[in-house]
């Protein structure tokens, strides 16, 4: 009896493969869409190192707690630390250009890491409580970044503001939960001998490294919601009205809404004013962002051409400037009411 379970017992360890290395797998794939996606654009490579890292991060997790190699736990630490500083810094691409160099850039998003690593040779016991620190410092920095809105996101194109603003939320809040774990995780090693650090440890982490996975992932690909209630707040001036005119006599004149990677400091160097001026007039003025506005020219003219032409709806997306049909249609809907399909029928009713 004993020799026929040995070998069934064997080949069952064979067979098991712990949930992190699936969850690293299904990242990589992610990562290699979103390379092969981006292939033909510049890339937002500190997302793309993220997604990256997130699969290193899961496959040190399943080594760890899959086949207790404890000796990965070492290395876990400081591939956290730089978790943090690479959201921010993939962020910041589509946020604003930095007036630091690059070398000046890196130099100070490598503090945390050179910080960790300098505590796990001195000070070992404070290295959860520094982590803590990093995740949600970084967090509050990607949170005030976009303090603005999705307006914020001047350097995304604006087809795709909306999910880059929704992602980068997600990614700030991703940021919050692992410091919240960590400090759970530090509270039951103290109270309850780490009773439920394992489970708590092995769900929270890859539900982490997943929605920054994806959120790395559409952030990459840069609409915006609602504007800063500080501008719907304040009344519109003259300036805005002047602001607005400027910029609709460029819209008119020179269709810029027909190209597809148009973003707000694009607009903005176009018009020859300052982008903040241009957002705050028309969140103000209009109700809306610069990014419902662009498209609402977009949805314009893609409605003067279902109307007169016979071209397919798939080729009036393509000319007004959109590149994905879930966001034309989204956009169509929300200024019409209706899709560009039935819209089309309707007016050929009339």
């Amino acid at each position: 009896m004993m020799a026929i379970c040995s070998p069934l017992r064997s080949y069952q360890v064979m067979l098991f493969i712990p949930l992190p290395f699936v969850v690293a797998l299904l990242l990589l794939i992610l990562f290699v869409t979103v390379l092969r996606r981006d292939e033909e654009a510049q890339p937002n490579r500190p997302f793309l190192v993220l997604i990256l890292l997130a699969v290193l991060q899961s496959v040190l997790s399943g080594l760890r707690w899959g086949y207790g190699m404890q000796a990965v736990g070492v290395i876990a630490p400081v591939t956290a630390a730089m978790v943090p500083p690479l959201a921010y810094a993939g962020v910041s691409r589509l946020v604003r250009t930095s007036r630091q160099s690059l070398p000046a850039r890196i130099a100070l998003h490598a503090v945390p890491t050179a910080v960790i690593l300098l505590l796990m040779v001195i000070w070992r016991d404070v290295i959860d409580i520094a982590l803590v620190l990093v995740f949600v410092g970084y967090a509050l920095a990607i949170l005030l970044l976009m303090r603005p809105g999705a307006d914020a996101l001047r350097l995304a194109p604006f087809e795709g503001v909306v999910p880059a603003y929704r992602a980068i939320i997600f990614a700030a809040a991703a940021l919050c939960l692992s410091a919240s774990v960590d400090i759970f995780v530090f509270f039951d090693f103290t109270w309850a001998h780490g009773e439920h650090a394992l489970t708590l440890i092995s769900v929270s982490n890859l539900a982490v490294l997943v929605i920054l996975g994806i959120a790395a992932a559409a952030a990459s690909r840069s609409r915006a919601p609602t504007e800063t209630a500080e501008a719907a707040l304040k009344p519109e001036t003259t300036e805005d009205k002047e602001t607005i005119a400027m910029v609709d006599a460029l819209m008119d004149a020179r269709k810029l809404y027909r190209d597809a990677n148009l973003n707000l400091d694009r607009l903005a160097r176009k018009a020859g004013i300052p982008a903040r001026q241009i957002s705050t007039a028309i969140n103000r003025a209009m109700d809306k962002n610069v990014s419902q506005y662009v498209n609402d020219y977009r949805i314009g003219e893609a409605c003067r051409l279902l109307a007169v032409t016979q071209k397919s709806v798939t080729e009036v997306m393509f000319e007004v400037g959109f590149q994905t049909k879930s966001n034309f249609n989204r956009e169509f809907r929300r200024v019409t009411d209706m899709t560009p399909v039935a819209w089309r029928e309707k007016k050929a009713e009339r």
